[in-house]
């Protein structure tokens, strides 16, 4: 059951998945398609999932589930990856990847292979203010206040002297 992504509740599950590329825009409006047919047609164990989305920086797609209604089930997860996977096939994009950083310069979101961003943290070309997406958080109220941060309050702090 689709419904906006605003309106879920703060303890609804999230998954983030980064592309290594930005979408364009009519990329985006295919995506954002295809997600809705995804979405208005997920279930666990035959319920509705109800659940939204969101593309944002054309770069993330974000998809939140309201665990207060159904939790998603192995079966719905495993749905849910290989409707990504497809979305990689399909436009030729890598999302599942979690050994990658999106940082932010100025305006622009930045993508690198996490050995990449350590080299860059060594060598000062990043610091601990700069903005990280942390994809780790798990629902959206740590979406709202810890997904976009310094890095020196995400994981990736680690690399930053």
């Amino acid at each position: 059951m689709l419904v906006d992504f605003n309106i879920l509740p703060e303890e609804s599950r999230v998954w983030i998945y980064q592309a290594n590329r930005s979408f364009t825009e009519q990329e985006i409006e295919e995506i954002q398609s295809k997600l809705d047919v995804f979405i208005e047609n997920w279930t666990a164990h035959g319920s509705d999932l109800q659940s939204g989305y969101l593309v944002k920086y054309k770069r993330f797609i974000i998809i939140g589930l309201n665990q207060n209604l159904h939790n998603a089930s192995g079966c719905s997860i495993d749905a849910s990856v290989h409707f990504i996977q497809q979305l990689e096939k399909d436009f030729n994009v890598d999302l599942m990847d979690k050994m990658n950083v999106s940082y932010k310069q100025g305006e622009y979101i930045a993508y690198k292979p996490l050995v990449d961003f350590k080299k860059m943290a060594k060598d000062k070309a990043v610091s601990k203010n700069t903005i990280v997406f942390n994809n780790l958080v798990t629902n959206i109220a740590e979406f709202k206040e810890n997904w976009e941060v310094p890095a020196s309050e995400s994981w990736h702090s680690r690399f930053i002297k």
